[in-house]
């Protein structure tokens, strides 16, 4: 539990802080609250069954506080991998899948019971949903308001309703943080919405 809270915090620096900002401040948002009570939840959910009944009271009861002031809902059945960043609090929900390292989440976004799993480094933008018995790969971006009903392949950028794949993604922004391959996509695309 430890490790993986320490990797989402350093991964919330990067997303959820501005330059010079200490790390105190990030570990005061309130999307910071909403990671480590589900790091809390998951790590009761697989203690041995006489501990689990004791602090599964205790996690519940913060479970539903924490939900209620920041609005995110993430199912102690989730298996997330570390590097879970909330960027921004409210309407986020996201049910007992499978989540690869380095996930940022906007607000917005469902992800809902039926999701097989999510791959590394994937960002979801504001309001984008997942929808169904779908996977999504790696190193892919999920455009606002886009619902994915589709299995989407490894470094893709998806956009619409339902969601198609419209721009490749190359290998050389692997390693861009989510923020800057929103930035990148958006200055390739005309402004009505379609490429050349």
């Amino acid at each position: 539990m430890f490790d993986n809270l320490k990797l989402d915090i350093k991964q919330a620096r990067k997303h959820n802080a501005g330059p010079g900002e200490s790390t105190w401040k990030v570990l005061m948002r309130p999307t910071t609250f909403a990671v480590v009570n589900y790091r809390f939840g998951r790590w009761v959910h697989n203690m041995p069954s006489p501990l689990r009944a004791g602090l599964g009271v205790v996690s519940t009861v913060v479970r539903y506080v924490t939900e209620i002031v920041t609005g995110v809902h993430i199912s102690p059945l989730a298996n997330i991998g570390p590097g879970l960043v909330v960027h921004t609090p409210y309407g986020v929900f996201v049910g007992p899948t499978v989540i690869g390292s380095n996930c940022v989440i906007q607000h917005g976004v469902v992800i809902t019971y039926g999701t097989r799993r999510v791959g590394d480094d994937v960002y979801f933008s504001p309001g984008a949903k997942v929808v169904g018995n779908v996977t999504i790969g790696n190193n892919v971006l999920v455009m606002p308001n886009s619902v994915v009903v589709v299995d989407v392949p490894d470094d893709s950028t998806v956009v619409g309703v339902p969601a198609r794949i419209r721009l490749p993604r190359g290998r050389t922004l692997k390693n861009q943080t989510g923020r800057q391959y929103w930035l990148r996509e958006l200055d390739q695309v005309p402004a009505n919405g379609h490429r050349a």
